[in-house]
């Protein structure tokens, strides 16, 4: 078969290639990003004759591919550019790989997925089953059967969301205008996939649309593409990849059990706290020496320091330290002051309802409602933070980012509140904020609805740093639970099967009539308390929020969330009990560490020898 495109935009893919160190290893590998340009030269001939537009429209047209990465798709527009990126970046790097591959080995592909495994990183490049495939049938010459047992040996995908929304789809017609042979193959995918699953379950129809690539309102969906094109599929945390098996991917995982598996997330202690907490790293190499920095299991060794009052107050130091420095961080770029004896409480994450920002406001709305009543016989002096990016389409994330320098306005400008309470929104939040954030952190509120949350990892840095997580039985909040045991965690709220079996019978009118606070806080809401000015613009999230239709089921976890905070308050206040806390949540972070993660992936699913270095 000869494959022609006609009427094709051609664009060259321009590479980049960031040099990345190894840790005290005198190694550098390389990271290749690609930037779109175009094919053509500026055409000289249109803009003589006055088209000036046009005569730089294919330069500009093929330059935004990779203008800005993951564009507004709330338009067609934006969904059509959205496509082509994707497409783009997957197709430049696998023809970059082949290239490479048959500068060494010719048109051998006979070994080729014993040396090279793609991992997918959520649906967002699952493009490359199908452009695999291309390249191997249609620039290669392979047969069919040879070139999916390539692709299928090859190819590995994380999964990343729970949310059924979030599984990215795309309508036919689009993709069939922008990618009409990647189209054919994925018809011709989806059929010989269909065969298979009619023989295991014969006349099935439910579960042929169920489990077809091609929905039955005639969108691609990538996961399923992923699904069943890729050899190995894992979650990232040991609850979320519970989840995938009996719910999201339940079909998929019947048909193929050992395809699944799950590899909880890790981050980087040289990063977390060697470089972005230097007191802390210091006081560690004086305790336990350097070794934790790529065995950070070694930190188990801190247990034995708990009850050591030199060390106990050296850490408390360092905590102090650490606030000042935040404190001041929060001072430049707000304008506010916090009182660095008062409890640092932080949310700091992408901005969405299932991350339940909206959660947090309402309890401090609680508290500033203590405080305007009088309540403060067992008051903790308290300084939150949230912080965080919505999506650029994301309307509701938007308000909730409204809300909170609404509430924070009036929180910070009322003489009856002083230094009890204080709330900022973290402007512009980003990793080199997170690193003065982190180390300072009191509370990490970790509060998503159960069940939404793949799996976190801010939760980790967090930990490592020597913050008490306050937090729902989701993501990878259950593993750090059972790290450092309930006593050293504020657990709160439904968990998953508990917010499915409430799906349907959940009645939010019922939990606010029962409870005082509740009724308080969302009458200051309603009554227009944080927007006299802006007459209605909290309507839409408040209807949200109190519809029996909330997925995010906020307000049933309003009372114990309360409780929880209540909690943590009171235990913050016994000083030496808080440091032990905090120690312990350190010494038993060891196994979020991304070497841990990177060394199961490698065992499992890439299979990669270690090379030992001088």
């Amino acid at each position: 078969l000869i494959v022609h495109w006609e009427h094709a935009e051609e664009v060259l893919a321009v590479p980049y290639d960031v040099p990345i160190a190894g840790f005290r290893n005198n190694t550098v590998n390389t990271l290749r990003l690609w930037s779109s340009a175009s094919a053509e030269d500026f055409n000289l001939s249109e803009f003589n004759a006055g088209s000036y537009f046009e005569a730089v429209a294919q330069q500009n047209d093929a330059e935004s591919i990779t203008m800005v990465l993951y564009p507004n798709d709330t338009n067609g527009s934006g969904k059509e550019l959205r496509l082509k990126q994707q497409y783009f970046l997957v197709s430049a790097s696998l023809q970059d790989v082949l290239k490479h591959w048959k500068r060494g080995h010719g048109n051998d592909f006979s070994p080729f997925s014993e040396l090279n495994v793609f991992q997918l990183n959520d649906t967002h490049p699952s493009l490359a089953v199908v452009e695999l495939m291309r390249l191997l049938l249609d620039e290669e010459q392979m047969c069919w059967d040879d070139a999916w047992d390539i692709v299928t040996t090859t190819m590995a995908y994380t999964n990343h969301t729970l949310l059924p929304e979030a599984l990215e789809t795309w309508s036919v017609e689009l993709f069939g205008a922008l990618l009409p042979r990647l189209l054919e193959i994925i018809y011709e995918v989806n059929s010989r996939f269909l065969s298979q699953v009619s023989m295991k379950w014969p006349a099935d129809q439910d579960r042929l649309q169920r489990m077809s690539i091609i929905s039955p309102e005639q969108r691609v969906r990538m996961a399923h593409l992923a699904l069943v094109g890729c050899f190995s599929v894992n979650g990232v945390a040991a609850l979320h990849s519970r989840l995938l098996k009996d719910g999201l991917f339940r079909d998929f995982y019947q048909l193929w059990p050992h395809k699944f598996n799950n590899k909880t997330n890790g981050v980087t202690p040289r990063r977390w706290i060697g470089s972005a907490n230097e007191a802390l790293r210091g006081l560690l190499h004086d305790t336990i020496g350097d070794g934790w920095l790529t065995d950070l299991t070694q930190l188990k060794r801190l247990e034995e320091k708990v009850d050591d009052r030199d060390f106990i107050l050296r850490w408390q130091q360092v905590r102090q330290q650490n606030k000042q420095r935040l404190a001041e961080l929060i001072h430049e770029r707000t304008g506010v002051i916090f009182n660095t004896s008062a409890l640092f409480d932080v949310q700091v994450k992408r901005i969405h309802e299932y991350k339940r920002q909206l959660l947090n406001v309402l309890h401090l709305i609680h508290l500033y409602v203590r405080i305007k009543e009088g309540d403060t016989e067992t008051w903790t002096n308290r300084c939150a933070i949230i912080g965080g990016k919505a999506a650029p389409g994301y309307e509701m994330a938007k308000t909730i980012v409204k809300l909170i320098h609404n509430v924070a306005h009036v929180i910070n400008t009322d003489p009856d509140v002083g230094d009890r309470l204080k709330l900022v929104f973290f402007p512009d939040y980003n990793v080199s904020a997170m690193e003065v954030i982190c180390p300072g952190t009191d509370l990490s509120e970790q509060i998503s609805t159960a069940g939404k949350e793949a799996s976190g990892t801010g939760n980790m840095k967090f930990m490592m740093n020597g913050a008490v997580t306050i937090g729902t039985y989701d993501g990878a909040n259950v593993e750090i639970l059972e790290a450092v045991g309930e006593e050293n965690f504020f657990l709160f709220g439904l968990h998953a099967e508990e917010v499915d079996a409430l799906s349907g019978n959940y009645a939010p009118s019922a939990l606010v009539a029962a409870d005082a606070d509740l009724q308080r806080v969302i009458h200051l809401l309603k009554s227009g308390h944080f927007n006299q000015f802006e007459v209605g613009i909290f309507d839409q999230l408040i209807a949200s929020m109190t519809s029996c239709d909330d997925p995010w089921m906020t307000l049933a976890d309003f009372r114990c969330y309360v409780h929880a905070q209540e909690r943590a308050a009171m235990a913050f206040n016994d000083t030496e009990a808080w440091t032990k806390m905090g120690i312990l949540n350190s010494a038993r972070s060891g196994n979020f560490s991304t070497d841990r993660t990177m060394t199961e992936y490698n065992n499992d699913i890439w299979h990669l020898h270690p090379v030992e270095v001088n």
